[in-house]
C-alpha cells in the first residue's frame, strides 16, 4: 500500500466503512475484492484513495478492475514465460499511455525486458529476474504516470477465484 504495510483486517474495515459489501483481501499485497452498486470507476477510485489517505495518513493510489476484466487481462497476455527464471507482470494504469509514455516504454525495451501495452495495462516480460532495468528506476518514474504492478500468476489466481 504505497510502500507501507497495512494489516489486511484493517484494510477490509476501511473498505467496509465506505459501504462496500462482501469485502475480502487477497494475498497480502493490497488486493481488495468487494461488491458495490457504484458504476463510475474513476469516481470510485478517488473515493477509495481519499478514504485510505485520511485513515492511513499518506496517499494511496487506487486502481480498480472488475472481476471479468481481471480474467480478460490474464487471457490476453501476449507473453508466456518459457523458463523458470522468466516472469510476466502487469502494470495497471488509470488511463492508456499517451504518446510520450509510449515512447518512454519503447525506449526501455531490451533483451531482458519486453513490454506490450494493451488498453490500460502494460505487460512486462522479464527474462532475467536478477537483471532488471527497474532495480534503479521504477516504471512510474520512467513513464511519469502512476502504476501498480502484479505478477500474471497473482492475476490468474484472482481471476480463478473471483472471475
Amino acid at each position: 500500500m504505497g510502500g507501507h504495510t497495512v494489516k489486511m483486517d484493517r484494510l477490509r474495515g476501511l473498505f467496509e466503512s465506505l459501504g462496500f459489501t462482501d469485502v475480502e483481501t487477497f494475498i497480502a499485497s493490497g488486493n481488495v475484492i468487494f461488491e458495490t452498486a457504484a458504476k463510475n470507476s474513476a469516481a470510485l477510485e478517488k473515493k477509495i484513495s481519499g478514504r485510505l489517505e485520511d485513515a492511513l495518513g499518506y496517499p494511496v493510489d487506487t486502481f480498480l478492475r472488475k472481476a471479468q476484466e481481471m480474467a480478460e487481462i490474464e487471457e490476453r497476455s501476449p507473453f508466456k514465460p518459457k523458463k523458470s527464471e522468466d516472469a510476466v507482470y502487469v502494470a495497471f494504469l488509470h488511463e492508456p499511455l499517451d504518446a510520450t509514455g509510449k515512447s518512454a516504454l519503447k525506449a526501455v525495451k531490451n533483451k531482458a525486458n519486453d513490454f506490450a501495452l494493451i488498453e490500460r495495462e502494460i505487460y512486462w516480460l522479464r527474462l532475467n529476474r536478477d537483471d532488471s532495468i527497474f532495480l534503479k528506476n521504477s516504471l512510474e518514474k520512467i513513464l511519469k504516470v502512476s502504476t501498480t504492478l502484479r505478477s500474471l500468476t497473482t492475476i490468474r489466481k484472482l481471476a480463478e477465484k473471483y472471475g
